[in-house]
């Protein structure tokens, strides 16, 4: 859900949850529910696995465009975005598909920071089956969305240390949501597709 990326910052959404499950809200040390046990810091760190806009959480993993195109045949992303990432039913992932349409998501080029669209590929994608791309698939992903958006070159290998040093053409046109932004409404603040 777009909402959960804009007004919920991911590590506290995973904080809250493993406090309610674990019981561990208000200081209880037993179980809510009498069962379970309390998130060691350790865990609470190891499920916060969130990447900031400026990649400092970027894993260690790499991928190029070729590697992403061989990733999205193989793990059905044209069932969503077509085998040319501009047919389907889900979102068109290529800036120049979107002349003229209306849209409620950002378009990749459209992204402020490229790690932001690393964290929700790892995430979120693929939709159905969130959770199961590698490290290596993200970035090769990754790649192969900045680079059909003419972003990057095809054999340009995306990781920790590159992803962030993308420059994102829209980035000074991005705007945060304001701050009474309630799920469900609009949102003003999206950049208008050219």
């Amino acid at each position: 859900m777009a909402w959960c990326r804009t007004a919920w910052r991911p590590s506290l959404l995973v904080a809250l949850l493993m406090a309610v499950v674990t019981g561990t809200a208000a200081g209880q040390e037993e179980s809510l529910f009498g069962f379970g046990r309390a998130a060691t810091p350790r865990e609470v760190r190891e499920a916060d696995t969130t990447v900031g806009p400026e990649g400092k959480e970027l894993p260690p993993g790499s991928g190029n465009a070729v590697q992403g195109a061989a990733v999205f045949a193989q793990r059905g992303c044209p069932l969503c975005h077509g085998p040319n990432l501009v047919e389907g039913p889900g979102p068109k992932l290529v800036v120049e598909a979107l002349e003229g349409l209306s849209t409620t998501y950002y378009p990749v080029s459209y992204w402020p920071d490229a790690p932001l669209i690393f964290d929700f590929i790892r995430r979120a994608m693929p939709y159905d089956r969130a959770g199961i791309l590698s490290d290596d698939e993200s970035y090769a992903l990754t790649a192969l969305l900045l680079h059909r958006n003419g972003l990057i070159e095809e054999e340009d290998v995306m990781d920790a240390d590159s992803l962030p040093r993308v420059v994102m053409p829209h980035r000074s046109r991005y705007t945060e949501p304001p701050a009474d932004w309630q799920p469900g409404r609009p949102r003003p603040w999206t950049t208008p597709v050219p």
